[in-house]
């Protein structure tokens, strides 16, 4: 299995048009933890893309070339890219020039979004959420595939055959979908034969269970070969050396996050209580010591039989250095570990 870590780059907002100290602060410490990320040969390192005040990134391509200059071998991905709002000619390119700078370890992660802003502020209608996104991955993947494009859509110029410059490092770039739990988008990935990222945000993971039985299903139907799907669970992560102690500081970083949003969309509001249940076994949240979660990745492991994990930081309130030593838990404790008990779960199913 594959580890990364994902982030949103959350920002106190600078909330002024100039001088965005915040803004540039945070920017530097999603490069510190791109390069500690491949110091400690975690395989995979993930921005999102965001159009709001309270998130830096808006850009990933542009953070994860800086990356690349500074890293060797970690795999360098978008988490994810707004497809539906984006134009897909210039997502290739842009993910196609990372390819080149970093020597073959682009890769993008095309979903819908979290959140509606980058719809008007590009010029797209809401209603056409889903035909946007369904259209615009079309294009994208004939772009992966013909350096030669022809091509036609509803919501887009077509393209009569133009060629797409420049061509990636990588004979193609790997092109992820996320979803967050609508099945449609999972039934499409696998039918594709696209790899999948699902984000558990909420809920028990075991109910995820149904879209990886989906996702496999829809790939065995369309005649792909489901041993060779990769899947990847992506869920929020924050360790410290004990477990009371990594509740105790990320618990008022969630609390103020899951009512902010919450406060948006009509949620109530997140207890203590809440809290300590979504941190256990059977929960979505991955906070604790190492051991809390190895155990917890590898129960995950025999409900998906993943091949990636993602964990999602979120900044918060909590100090630079704190998220840093989570990350460092997280390389060199939890994934060596995780790594070698999947590697005796498949020897004894050999064997069996």
């Amino acid at each position: 299995m594959q580890f990364g870590i994902s982030t949103f780059g959350e920002i106190e907002p600078d909330n002024i048009s100039g001088k965005a100290i915040n803004a540039h602060e945070r920017v530097q410490q999603l490069l510190q933890q791109a390069k500690l990320a491949d110091d400690l040969s975690l395989d995979v390192f993930a921005l999102g893309e965001h159009h709001r005040a309270d998130y830096v990134v808006s850009s990933p391509e542009i953070i994860l070339a800086a990356a690349a200059a500074i890293t060797k071998n970690i795999k360098l991905t978008s988490a994810v890219t707004v497809l539906s709002s984006a134009d897909p000619v210039r997502v290739y390119q842009n993910f196609a020039s990372l390819d080149l700078v970093s020597n073959g370890r682009a890769e993008i992660i095309a979903g819908r979004g979290s959140f509606i802003e980058s719809f008007p502020l590009f010029g797209y209608e809401l209603n056409d959420y889903d035909e946007l996104f369904i259209e615009k991955l079309d294009l994208l993947l004939t772009i992966n595939k013909n350096e030669i494009v022809t091509w036609k859509g509803t919501h887009r110029t077509a393209i009569n055959n133009l060629g797409v410059y420049p061509r990636p490092y990588q004979q193609e770039l790997p092109i992820w979908i996320a979803v967050g739990g609508t099945p449609s988008s999972v039934v499409r990935a696998g039918s594709l034969n696209l790899p999948l990222t699902i984000a558990i945000l909420g809920g028990s993971p075991v109910q995820f269970t149904q879209l990886t039985n989906l996702y496999r299903s829809a790939a065995q139907k369309a005649g792909h070969d489901v041993s060779k799907l990769q899947l990847c669970i992506n869920e929020h992560l924050y360790l410290a050396d004990e477990s009371e102690q990594a509740r105790d500081e990320f618990f008022p970083v969630y609390e103020k996050l899951i009512n902010k949003i919450g406060k948006e969309r009509g949620w109530g509001k997140m207890s203590r209580a809440h809290f300590d249940d979504l941190c256990e076994m059977d929960g979505p949240l991955l906070v604790g010591s190492a051991i809390d979660i190895i155990e917890k990745l590898k129960y995950q492991y025999k409900l998906f039989n993943n091949t990636r994990f993602l964990a999602q930081i979120i900044f918060g309130d909590i100090v630079h250095e704190k998220i840093l030593h989570s990350i460092k838990l997280f390389g060199k404790e939890v994934a060596p570990a995780v790594k070698l008990a999947i590697g005796d779960l498949t020897k004894n199913e050999i064997k069996q």
